[in-house]
């Protein structure tokens, strides 16, 4: 072989390298577990990392107490409570059975000692009679809840009561379950970080452990629910952060309290080990552009709604590509926030996530001159 030959094949093996360094590496597939159904989202991006039928209806047991603690925060929020709001205790409430948080019978308690005694220890009589100071009743509480699934989009998601007591019509989805622990998260961080990453509680004398046992294995770990039931078996939402990056986990259906905080640790790890999310666009920044026909203007900026993350594989961002999939034609007029297409984002040839676009500007008719004009050109397009 001649010294150009050589030259030649050293050249190409060194593209076919490059070639095969630049190719995506594939995503390794998550753990399976033994679990009813599970699922793993990034938080800012609300993409799904990994899930095994995270749709499916489950009952979530003592998980529904977030969306108890979701409305007593949002309450809060709007200034109609306070955390010195001192609750009575109705005898429904002291009665309660599970977990309690030990309240008695005609006790005042404040909002701040029951959200402790919901969240920490877990206590149904708590949750009760916060539902009943927000309610009235605990039935016109859990009307409330419902309402504010709809809000939020659990499209599986129907609750009977406010604690999780078993009810054939009480049930929620993992991939819901995810949802509100992230508008949690997101709405009120907070009071989130006030009441979720608190270990123990003691009330009359009676200290009681969060069952949340992440808190102590993994510092990441700042919150989350557990439910248990003998039909719900062991179940554990759970919300870690590390380097920036939070991921929100949810297993259903373990048959332990070992099982559940196992497998969720392994969601966790999974997520973090193989994924970082980065930020592509700014909330309001223009992501693409349209033509608009007939239109007193004849360029339309396309945004989403909010700024768009994305998770990715761990050190493959300049792996990602972006395609905007919008109208051929459009015609004036246009009202800013119309939903006009979809940003895929992709990995090889993965969709990571589907991002709705809207305009992002007002676009009137134009004159009589400038309807006609395109008109024409229209028949050339």
């Amino acid at each position: 072989m001649n010294h150009a030959n050589r030259l030649f094949c050293f050249l190409f093996a060194l593209l076919a390298c490059a070639s095969a360094l630049a190719k995506p590496l594939p995503i390794p597939e998550p753990p399976s577990l033994d679990a009813r159904s599970y699922i793993l989202i990034d938080f800012d991006s609300g993409q799904v990392l990994a899930g095994k039928d995270p749709d499916k209806r489950i009952e979530p047991a003592s998980i529904t107490k977030l969306m108890t603690t979701f409305i007593v925060f949002d309450e809060i929020k709007k200034g109609n409570l306070s955390l010195d709001d001192k609750v009575t205790v109705s005898e429904k409430a002291w009665r309660m059975g599970g977990s309690k948080m030990f309240i008695e019978v005609g006790s005042q308690v404040t909002v701040d000692q029951l959200l402790h005694g919901m969240i920490t220890a877990s206590g149904n009589d708590a949750t009760v009679a916060l539902a009943e100071y927000v309610g009235g009743t605990e039935s016109t509480f859990a009307d409330y809840m419902n309402q504010y699934a709809k809000e939020l989009g659990l499209t599986n998601s129907h609750f009977m009561d406010a604690s999780g007591w078993p009810h054939e019509n009480h049930y929620m989805s993992a991939h819901d379950i995810a949802r509100l622990l992230s508008a949690l998260i997101r709405d009120y961080p907070d009071l989130y970080e006030k009441y979720f990453h608190e270990k123990k509680f003691t009330y009359n004398g009676i200290e009681q452990y969060n069952r949340n046992s992440l808190l102590w294995s993994d510092d990441s770990v700042d919150g989350g629910k557990t439910g248990h039931t003998e039909s719900a078996g062991y179940c554990l939402s759970a919300s870690a952060k590390r380097e920036g990056m939070r991921v929100v986990a949810v297993v259903t259906g373990t048959n332990s309290n070992n099982a559940r905080k196992s497998q969720t640790a392994a969601l966790l790890n999974y997520g973090f080990r193989f994924y970082e999310n980065g930020h592509l666009f700014d909330a309001g920044k223009q992501i693409a552009e349209i033509r608009v026909w007939k239109g007193d203007q004849t360029m339309l900026p396309v945004v989403a709604d909010g700024a768009v993350n994305v998770a990715y594989p761990r050190g493959q961002r300049d792996a990602l590509t972006t395609s905007a999939e919008l109208p051929s034609h459009l015609s004036a007029p246009v009202n800013k926030g119309d939903r006009l297409g979809t940003l895929n984002v992709k990995y090889d040839d993965q969709i990571l996530a589907e991002v709705p676009l809207y305009a992002g500007a007002n676009i009137a008719e134009g004159g009589i001159f400038r309807q006609l004009t395109d008109e024409v050109m229209m028949m050339f397009e």
